[in-house]
């Protein structure tokens, strides 16, 4: 499936981007920042996790996987791919445990094929999304990009060979990479364009908004004996709009900087606990959702909080919503809008 829109004045002197796993939560973000900076971008997405309608008017879009070789050569030569944003993939940490070959399958054999495309293709420029979970449970937080990379489970380990692969290539053929490394993204496009949409999702703010709408009978709360302030795991919530002008800078550090490579934190450099969380959505919806206290997961650390220097050093990424009460307002708002999408209630 197909459908195209001829280029217009906006993005010419903008290279055509292709963005994997656009039609799902970070990636259609980052096509609407790439759209919105004037960008010409294409879309290939199976819809497995992803949804058609996440992906705006006016980007050509493929419905197809990654992993299909001549699928990309051909986006490639059609759109004249220069840079590709790499989002698709397996998220769940659980479920990796659970099932580890689908999740070297899913992203790390999925992801050699693509580089390869990319390779043969001419692609020049490559930005992948990595994740914290390549450093397991680091000793020292925040977080710094050269700290131990010690996976603890699957989905961490299939990100960091993905990561390492780029490394090789991009020392053995004329591409330069950007690794981004997230933490806990979080909040949805500020005009309800899109946002997380999966059923079923595990990230903590999404779980939080649909147990205040009343789509979940309450919250899980995995601990209550960690070393913080209120016993309650720490993380550094991003918000994906500010996630995605990261990668919108990134890419044009790597096109004025073609002989370089990268690989940064993307976090807000500070943390709040699960309880933070909730009393955030309480304040936003003023109600209190149903709390349930359980044990805690197997690897969850205590805190894990980025050291963004060096992001903030290497481009001019100035985050706009580097607020929770924002972050927790505008996944409010999608989960409203995601109702009506979906006609339910």
């Amino acid at each position: 499936m197909l459908e195209t829109t001829p280029m217009t004045d906006t993005t010419i002197g903008k290279l055509p981007v292709l963005v994997t796993g656009g039609a799902g939560y970070i990636g259609s973000h980052a096509v609407l920042a790439l759209k919105d900076a004037g960008w010409k971008v294409a879309v290939v997405d199976n819809l497995v996790t992803g949804f058609r309608f996440a992906v705006p008017d006016g980007v050509a879009f493929y419905q197809g996987d990654i992993e299909d070789g001549e699928l990309i050569a051909r986006i490639i030569a059609e759109q004249g791919i220069c840079a590709i944003m790499h989002f698709a993939g397996s998220v769940v940490v659980p479920e990796s445990v659970e099932n580890p070959l689908k999740y070297y399958h899913n992203n790390t054999a999925k992801s050699r094929a693509l580089i390869e495309a990319a390779v043969k293709g001419g692609v020049k420029h490559f930005i992948f999304s990595s994740t914290a979970a390549t450093y397991g449970i680091p000793e020292v937080s925040p977080v710094e990009e050269d700290m131990p990379k010690v996976p603890i489970n699957p989905y961490g380990m299939s990100k960091l060979m993905t990561e390492i692969m780029l490394k090789d290539v991009a020392a053995a053929h004329p591409m330069n990479y950007c690794a981004l490394r997230y933490f806990n993204v979080a909040g949805a496009d500020p005009d309800a364009r899109t946002g997380q949409s999966t059923a079923g999702a595990t990230h903590l703010i999404k779980v939080a908004v649909e147990a205040a709408l009343g789509k979940r009978e309450s919250v899980g709360v995995f601990g209550t004996d960690f070393a913080t302030p209120d016993g309650t795991g720490v993380r550094d919530y991003i918000h994906v709009s500010d996630l995605a002008d990261a990668h919108v800078l990134a890419l044009e550090a790597l096109i004025a900087q073609p002989q370089r490579s990268l690989t940064m934190n993307a976090g807000y450099g500070r943390g709040f606990s699960v309880l933070d969380v909730l009393d955030a959505v309480d304040r936003a919806t003023n109600r209190t959702i149903r709390r349930v206290m359980q044990p805690r997961r197997a690897g969850d650390p205590d805190s894990l909080i980025s050291n963004n220097a060096r992001i903030k050093a290497t481009v001019p990424w100035v985050p706009r919503y580097a607020d929770l009460d924002v972050i927790v307002s505008h996944a409010l708002a999608w989960e409203r809008r995601l109702t009506e999408i979906r006609g339910e209630g």
